[in-house]
């Protein structure tokens, strides 16, 4: 199966790399068919080992193949990475301004983004669907940065990231479902909008895929991008929320976990 994916279109790649990780969010949101509650917990274990991987994955297999690629290409190898990094974090700050949310956890008066009467459950998914948009960009420059043959990248290192943003996807899908159901929806509803809101991936890791096919010399750019969009998501909401009931020790430590088996995946397979 893998030999065969190698052989496709990045583009197609990169969408069947991020079906797979929506596949995780939905098998995430699939709990809800099990559980009506996770403890709090659980969740802030689950959320901060995803924000590990988004870390390390934003090092490993972004930032380094970024700068390394700037280098082969006798630029000044730090510029486009760090003007990529903060590009990133810059338009997922826009995103938080401008699209209303809500993080686990906080009344609805606390919802972020443009003021809206939207209900409360539907502001807990579009949080979850801002943290998915660059995990899909991601993986979609990953397999999209493989048309350029640059020593760079692998198809095994984009495989292993996709794994990787798989792996964090399931608590997250779980993370949306599981709190919509206390809330009184049903079981189905609770799968449907927890699922729901790992769709955008696809979208984006095509979009991605597609950018750095089309233009080369934004790649490195591309991929610190991706990099800083996640870093941006990881500490302005992500290890807030999974310290914000008092598991500090708890989410450290699933934190530094998340960060070993992203490390281990891309190092093992990149």
């Amino acid at each position: 199966m893998l030999e065969q994916m190698e052989q496709m279109n990045p583009t197609l790649q990169a969408l069947l790399a991020t079906l797979f990780t929506w596949a995780l969010t939905a098998l995430g949101a699939a709990t809800v068919f099990f559980f009506k509650t996770i403890s709090r917990r659980m969740l802030d274990a689950m959320l901060s080992f995803a924000g590990g991987v988004m870390i390390a994955a934003s090092f490993w297999s972004l930032l380094a193949p970024a700068i390394e690629m700037a280098a082969s290409q006798n630029r000044i190898a730090w510029i486009p990475a760090a003007a990529g990094f903060l590009l990133g974090g810059a338009f997922l700050r826009l995103v938080d301004v401008i699209l209303p949310h809500l993080h686990q956890g906080y009344p609805v008066e606390e919802a972020e983004g443009i003021h809206t009467s939207w209900r409360r459950s539907i502001l807990l998914i579009l949080a979850i669907t801002i943290h998915n948009i660059p995990e899909g960009l991601a993986v979609g420059v990953a397999f999209g940065a493989l048309r350029h043959g640059l020593v760079e990248t692998s198809f095994a290192g984009a495989c292993a990231l996709a794994i990787g943003i798989g792996i964090q996807n399931f608590p997250e899908g779980a993370a949306v479902a599981v709190p919509l159901r206390r809330e009184g929806f049903s079981r189905l509803k609770s799968f449907w909008y927890g699922q729901l809101s790992g769709l955008v991936e696809p979208i984006a890791g095509v979009l991605g895929a597609w950018a750095v096919m089309s233009i080369t010399p934004l790649l490195p750019y591309a991929l610190a991008f991706a990099a800083g969009a996640m870093i941006f998501v990881v500490i302005e909401e992500v290890i807030p929320e999974s310290q914000r009931a008092g598991h500090v020790d708890l989410a450290t430590t699933s934190a530094m976990l998340g960060f070993t088996v992203m490390m281990i995946l891309d190092v093992a397979f990149g």
